[in-house]
């Protein structure tokens, strides 16, 4: 019993080796309706071919390269096994899928990624609009609106029914107007297009320093007291559309700001982005002017403007000084400049949400006791977001600020920026792929490596991997555009985040990857 045992443990290293012995590769090449199937057989080895598809084969193949055509299908599965003069290894099957299958299942993909990316972009307007109404430019139209529909005759429900409609048509026809000047490839360029960057970023600088009250920026008043009157002279939808648009007129210096960073972000998500981000703007930003002019009454406990909106006009300063050096970062990395480096972003950001901190904490004992607790429920987490973002200036990976700031460096990780470098050093390794397809003005790029690619056990699981990290907004020397025609022509995508894993030579071995914030969804995808 014992010499049994010895002996069987004698082989179980025989076995173990034979379940990771790769002595034959696959590779597929497509010619109009047939397929060439080629394997290549490592040397002092040879392969049975057990079946083909639904096929019965049963024959040994010595020479290598072995070739074979079939008629072109979306999957052939291919069962085989291989063997040398000392042990064979289990049957094993390799799947050929075809590039339209290849192709099909990535549009899949991006198509989801752009399901979550316009309720990101939904969810952003919203937020967006709620903040518009409690700007000074907004909140003391109210009650101009509320006066105005208790003037008319006619059905006042429906009137701010259609109130609302309006100011809803105005802005999504904005974002509409803004796809149809630009078009979807237009405006993905312009998403990270140094001019544009750096335009909105001075407007945002401009903003905040009106807001801290340098200076005020208004329109003329002859537009707005133009449309009001026509508005007020005119009767039926036509004069609720005018006052509609007068409080798009009136309120620009304070929305402009906001609009402007929602279209740009979502620029560079996909074509109905901007009329999705305006409709959610709108929707919050109508629904207190329609529900205030449905029920007047409710005008009575509603605050009256005063010290408090200038509290709330500095603490937005603050915050579009902030979000101004997401439009200089982008700029910033994809040119190449190296102006605007992680760790400075950082000390900026800290600096603005002390700042709120501060600012809200001075003087607030001249303040009643309601807005006190206001203002202590915006200087506790002020402070607190301003401490939790002193760490990254250490390297800690920060993941709140992840969608807005540089990215970071991920140690121990040997990257490849170029996908021919890194395919060589793969096939001369013999180690698979992993490449990542990433934008420089990818929000979701950014949260994947905070949240995944950082992660210990994806870092561990990753040094398997030839990694190849690709932007496909880098401005320079064409760098950009080669890595997007590579994503586009070679694995049907244009959507970022977007991962693919290959072997060695360069052949698809798993579906591609989305975005995700989990890295165990991450794990179980990769292969090796």
């Amino acid at each position: 019993m014992k010499r049994r045992l010895t002996i069987l443990f004698a082989f179980l290293p025989l076995f173990a080796a034979a379940q990771i012995v790769e002595a034959v590769h696959w590779s597929g090449e497509e010619a109009g309706d047939s397929v060439r199937l080629t394997a290549t057989i490592q040397e002092g080895w040879h392969m049975t071919l057990i079946s083909v598809g639904d096929e019965e084969i049963g024959e040994e193949i010595y020479d290598s390269p072995y070739t074979l055509t079939l008629a072109k299908a979306d999957l052939v599965p291919i069962r085989y096994n291989s063997c040398n003069d000392v042990m064979c290894t289990a049957p094993e099957v390799w799947n050929y899928e075809s590039t339209d299958r290849f192709a099909d299942r990535t549009q899949n993909t991006d198509r989801n990624t752009d399901a979550r990316s316009l309720w990101v972009i939904f969810v952003l307007g919203l937020l967006g609009g709620l903040l518009a109404i409690f700007t000074p430019c907004v909140w003391p139209i109210i009650p101009m609106t509320v006066s105005f529909f208790l003037k008319r005759t006619d059905n006042g429900a429906r009137n701010a029914i259609l109130y609302g409609l309006s100011i809803i048509v105005l802005y999504v026809g904005l974002g509409l107007l803004v796809t149809i000047l630009f078009g979807a490839s237009a405006l993905n360029d312009l998403s990270t297009n140094a001019v544009v960057n750096i335009f909105f970023f001075l407007l945002l600088v401009v903003f905040a320093l009106s807001f801290f009250g340098l200076f005020e920026i208004t329109l003329p008043d002859s537009w707005s007291t133009a449309i009001d009157s026509k508005a007020r002279s005119t009767g039926g939808f036509l004069s609720i559309l005018l006052m509609a648009f007068t409080l798009v007129i009136v309120s620009f210096s304070c929305t402009g700001p906001i609009i402007g960073t929602l279209l740009v972000e979502a620029a560079g998500h996909s074509l109905l982005a901007p009329a999705i981000g305006m409709l959610g703007f709108a929707i919050a930003l109508a629904l207190p002017f329609s529900l205030f002019a449905m029920f007047p009454q409710w005008m009575k406990q509603a605050p009256k403007s005063g010290d408090w909106m200038t509290s709330f006009k500095v603490v937005l300063a603050f915050l579009e000084l902030a979000l101004s050096l997401k439009f200089l970062s982008v700029a910033d990395l994809a040119y190449g400049w190296g102006i605007l480096p992680r760790w400075l972003f950082l000390v900026i950001w800290i600096a603005c949400f002390a700042g709120i901190g501060v600012y809200l904490l001075w003087n607030i004992g001249k303040v009643n006791t309601t807005r006190k607790i206001i203002r202590a429920v915006v200087i506790i987490p002020s402070f607190a977001f301003a401490a939790y973002l002193v760490p990254g200036l250490w390297g800690a990976p920060v993941k709140a600020v992840s969608a807005f700031a540089p990215p970071m460096e991920i140690e121990g990780r040997e990257v490849f920026h170029d996908y021919e470098e890194g395919l060589a050093y793969a096939r001369q390794t013999g180690k698979p792929i992993v490449i990542d397809f990433t934008g420089y003005g990818c929000v979701n790029c950014r949260k994947m490596e905070a949240y995944v690619l950082a992660n210990d056990s994806v870092k561990a699981r990753l040094k398997n991997y030839v990694f190849i990290e690709l932007y496909v907004d880098d401005k320079r020397d064409g760098i950009g555009d080669k890595n997007s025609a590579i994503q586009r022509e070679r694995f049907g995508s244009n959507a970022q985040p977007f991962y693919v894993q290959l072997d060695a030579q360069g052949e698809p071995v798993a579906e591609p990857m989305a975005f995700t914030t989990d890295p165990q969804v991450f794990i179980n995808w990769l292969k090796y």
